[in-house]
């Protein structure tokens, strides 16, 4: 198992995760936003009200985007266990 092999996995270990990360993080982002938004213009400071949608929002992301993610995982960990003779030289 050389430097290059371990440098692969951890790439691809980086980008699977930001892959399975994107779907929650940019709906929260943008709820996040639209809610700061509607709290300015309003001139309404409540905490639950910047709370309470965006946890509504990133559970339906989760909900939608799950069996994905969870597919994406599957896939990545036979990736790996099938690397696993030619990393250990056999």
């Amino acid at each position: 198992m050389d430097t290059s092999a371990v440098l692969d996995i951890g790439v691809q270990g980086l980008i699977i995760a930001a892959k399975l990360c994107a779907p929650v993080l940019i709906t929260a982002l943008v709820v996040g936003f639209a809610v700061s938004l509607l709290q300015s213009i309003t001139q309404i400071q409540e905490v639950t009200l910047s709370f309470v949608p965006k946890a509504i929002a990133v559970s339906l992301a989760l909900l939608i985007s799950g069996h994905w993610m969870i597919s994406e995982m599957i896939s990545f960990t036979h990736e790996l266990f099938g690397r696993i003779p030619g990393l250990l030289g056999g």
